[in-house]
């Protein structure tokens, strides 16, 4: 049998890249083989629409970056076959893959680094999302490193061990592969500004509804707050990251990873150090506020983890959308289910949602009347379901401000103290739960709740009353303990004493929607 001669072999080269699914990176090997047949490049291995997209993008990157494409059949094989790869990512493990395989750089250092990066037909690498879940990876692969856009070197060195590289174009890699370049130190990159927050000291009166804020910020509860237009709700659930505490090392990665892979990090920016606050409108679609798409993107709950979600005028919002909150109000969590995979995304946050008692505002005003027909205020407040109700701890009825409050010139209390207060708070749940999963009251699990709530007996007397008086479920009885703990963490009490249980069963808001069915 005759051998063809050296210039009609076949050349090889392999590379490492990453696929993100969901939030988290899956290795993926780059394999390049350069054969006979005319010239094309070929991808396998299940690429999605932006990485064969690439085939038109990848050529003239290396031609403008005064390097050689191989004038035969290139063939480009992503491994795992059976994961579907998405996003311009692969471009520039493609790129230099085929390099490689031509002898242009060096395949050996190939081994200890991922790549990842898009390039623009000049060779220029741009941008690109998902590189802190992609350097996350390639720490768990046993890389040594990762190369990419010089854009999103800051998050990928927030991944601790490991050598970063940051590459303005090809040529860079190149040259970096042959040992002639690496980057110079690079200043730690400074976080995001947070945006200014507004102060709880602008909202006036509003007493009961500012100490159930105060509330919900000190445990992680969730509110409703039910008013007449210009009571205040939109005002005050604004203000609510103006009194959460800053945020852990370990909640701030994972708020950085969920807007690093929904590609919302501004260029060079690192760790984010402020809590999100997100406030969809009312037309959004399940995708946009669940998650979904193609390829699959976190949404509005994911990107409030660790932070807000506000619904302003939440009776206007879809039901089934609504709905889908259900789970992540209850787990923490949200799977997104297609027919090839499941994907998680993590969606831990504070709800704050607002409402008027019927369509036009003024149901039970006594200034102004309400003309909304009973029927068409039932309907209006079934959109809320009983068990997504049942969901939320604090309810609140906001009544319309008073000319006094309107008027005057008295002043709340600012932002600052009530913050104080929050952070003593919760620094007594931790030391409480610190063996546990749940961070703070909010996230206790029912046997949890009964396990810390350490009543006194008047406090329990009044507790069997409540499950008498309002007919509470097995969830509501859950989490009318754990705003009664919270209350009483916010006092300073080792127990839960009756003055904190009476005021937790104001917060239950019986007459905020009182035909909604709520248990």
């Amino acid at each position: 049998m005759s051998v063809p001669p050296p210039s009609m072999r076949g050349m090889y080269a392999l590379a490492r890249g990453v696929a993100i699914v969901g939030v988290r990176g899956r290795p993926v090997t780059v394999e390049a083989h350069i054969g006979r047949g005319l010239p094309a490049l070929h991808l396998t291995g299940l690429p999605g629409p932006a990485v064969q997209d690439a085939r038109d993008r990848v050529r003239p990157a290396v031609e403008n970056s005064g390097l050689e494409w191989p004038l035969r059949r290139v063939t480009v094989n992503l491994s795992p076959a059976d994961l579907r790869k998405e996003g311009p990512g692969f471009d520039l493990p493609i790129a230099v893959v085929v390099l490689a395989a031509m002898g242009q750089v060096p395949a050996e250092r190939l081994s200890r680094y991922a790549l990842a990066g898009e390039l623009s037909l000049r060779g220029e690498l741009v941008s690109t999302p998902g590189v802190l879940a992609i350097a996350a990876a390639a720490a768990r692969a046993g890389l040594g490193g990762v190369v990419v856009p010089s854009a999103n070197a800051a998050e990928a060195r927030l991944v601790e061990g490991l050598d970063v590289v940051g590459a303005s174009s090809l040529s860079e890699v190149a040259e970096f592969l042959r040992g002639r370049w690496h980057p110079g130190p690079v200043d730690s990159a400074s976080p995001p500004a947070p945006p200014e927050a507004p102060d709880l000291a602008d909202v006036r009166g509003q007493a009961h509804a500012r100490k159930a804020l105060e509330v919900a910020a000190a445990g992680g509860h969730n509110v409703l707050l039910v008013g007449p237009p210009g009571a205040g709700k939109t005002m005050l659930a604004r203000r609510l990251p103006s009194i959460l505490p800053p945020p852990s090392r370990r909640e701030a990665l994972e708020m950085t990873l969920l807007h690093s892979v929904a590609g919302l990090m501004s260029e060079g920016a690192g760790l984010l150090s402020h809590r999100p606050f997100r406030a969809p409108h009312h037309s959004v679609t399940p995708a946009g506020l669940l998650g979904g798409g193609a390829p699959l993107r976190p949404g509005e709950a994911s990107l409030a983890h660790h932070g807000v979600l506000f619904l302003d005028e939440v009776n206007e919002f879809r039901r089934d959308v609504l709905e889908g909150l259900r789970q992540p109000l209850e787990d923490g969590r949200l799977l997104i289910a297609r027919a090839a995979r499941t994907v998680e995304f993590p969606a831990r946050f504070t709800l704050v949602a607002a409402a008027n008692p019927c369509p036009c505002g003024f149901e039970g005003e006594r200034k102004r009347a309400c003309r909304c027909k009973p029927h068409v205020v039932q309907s209006y407040r079934h959109r809320l379901s009983g068990p997504l109700l049942d969901r939320i701890d604090i309810r609140v009825r906001m009544p319309r401000l008073t000319r006094t409050e309107l008027m005057g010139t008295a002043t709340g209390e600012s932002s600052g103290p009530v913050r104080e207060r929050v952070r003593e708070a919760r620094d007594r749940q931790l030391a409480r739960l610190e063996r546990g999963r749940a961070h703070c009251n909010g996230e206790m699990t029912g046997a949890q709740a009964r396990r810390h709530a350490d009543l006194t007996p008047a406090a329990e007397r009044e507790l069997g009353k409540a499950v008498e008086r309002y007919g509470l479920t097995g969830r509501g009885f859950d989490r009318l303990l754990k705003v009664s703990r919270t209350i009483a963490d916010l006092g300073g009490s080792r127990r839960i004493e009756v003055v904190h249980m009476l005021e937790a069963l104001t917060f239950r808001g019986e007459e905020a929607l009182p035909e909604a069915g709520v248990a």
